[in-house]
């Protein structure tokens, strides 16, 4: 079964009928296609956070509809079998390493599998195998989650939502609050992921360098609306318009920018650092190589 996720016209009021009623999403049309990289931005308000809780039906849209692999979710959906939609799809919400709870760290990353039936024995062995997935080894399983560093027990937190065995990985701001070198790493885990074990990725964020080092699409959304979308090539292209949006640019695209503005001449804007290089080294009538 393809496990494609697909908006169709989907609205969702807040409080509907009441007077604190308040409109996040207009007509919301949009593909995170099974094996994507798909990277969703805009700015607070734009609707992200709410799209969000769509992609595993902690939300059911007030109109349209998702379907979820095989599942639609429409208004009517009852709320009973929701469930397994959750198994396939986890979401690693802004600084998960508040919803800790256990006193170590394997049966906190155990407890989800067994939420869902299986026995412990296979949770704990799911717990050593994500731990590793998310680069900390064995002597971390016994250890209390609160006497870790704050990247550790993020690390501890996604290994939790990947022990779900989850076919999507929903990231919202994964890097929030993490020194470069931590986001770098964190970035890099989830690659992995989505190259190694061929997981369908989607990030929300507001770094653009993001979008452009990982991302295969992006959809811009503003006031519930998607007002853009396509390949980060394509999208990044318009710089005038990225600012315009106050959506920040790609840095490489920004500096990229300011050399076309003294006479350079780019077929395409660069999006990433190793883009830049090359154009340099092509321009020097340079040869790269591998050491």
């Amino acid at each position: 079964m393809v496990m494609d996720i697909r908006f169709e016209q989907v609205n969702f009021v807040y409080q509907p009928d009441t007077p604190f009623e308040q409109r996040a999403l207009y007509a919301v049309d949009l593909t995170i296609k099974e094996g994507s990289y798909t990277a969703l931005v805009g700015h607070t308000g734009s609707g992200k956070s709410t799209l969000l809780q769509h992609l595993n039906a902690l939300l059911k849209p007030t109109g349209g509809k998702v379907l979820i692999g095989d599942r639609t979710i429409t208004p009517e959906t009852d709320n009973k079998n929701l469930k397994p939609i959750r198994k396939k799809v986890g979401i690693v919400f802004q600084f998960p390493e508040a919803q800790l709870f256990e006193e170590t760290v394997a049966k906190d990353i155990a407890f989800g599998p067994q939420n869902f039936g299986v026995s412990q024995e296979e949770a704990l062995g799911l717990a050593k195998e994500k731990l590793e997935l998310v680069g900390l080894d064995d002597s971390f399983l016994e250890r209390s989650p609160f006497e870790l560093s704050g990247g550790q027990m993020r690390r501890v937190a996604i290994a939790g939502v990947l022990a779900m065995e989850p076919e999507v990985l929903v990231l919202d701001e994964p890097t929030a609050g993490l020194d470069p070198a931590g986001r770098k790493e964190m970035m890099e885990i989830f690659w992995r992921l989505h190259k190694e074990k061929k997981m369908t990725i989607v990030l929300v964020t507001h770094l653009m360098d993001d979008v452009a080092n990982f991302a295969d699409y992006v959809y811009v959304l503003e006031k519930g609306n998607v007002v853009r979308h396509g390949s980060p090539q394509d999208v990044f292209q318009d710089v005038d318009w990225l600012k315009e949006k106050q959506l920040g640019v790609p840095a490489a695209s920004e500096f990229a920018e300011k050399m076309q503005a003294k006479g350079a001449r780019f077929e395409q804007l660069p999006l990433t650092e190793e883009e830049l290089a090359d154009w340099i080294l092509q321009q020097s009538g340079g040869v790269a190589y591998d050491e």
